[in-house]
């Protein structure tokens, strides 16, 4: 064994990158651009289009920001 691991994590990935979007610019943003979104970073993009847009906002901007 080479010592090369062969299986991909299915968990969190982290693109070359970090999301530049406001907050007004998630509540605004249309569905299937969350799911784009939330995708590219291993993310699982169920519930309303509400629910998504709160969870991109909790997940990628800081608290100052929110």
């Amino acid at each position: 064994m080479s010592g090369i691991c062969k299986e991909h994590s299915k968990g969190f990935q982290m693109p070359l990158h970090y999301p530049r979007y406001t907050k007004a610019d998630y509540e605004k943003m249309e569905e299937w651009k969350v799911d784009v979104l939330l995708a590219q970073y291993g993310l699982r993009s169920d519930g309303t289009l509400d629910e998504k847009r709160a969870f991109a906002i909790g997940t990628f901007l800081w608290p100052d920001q929110v």
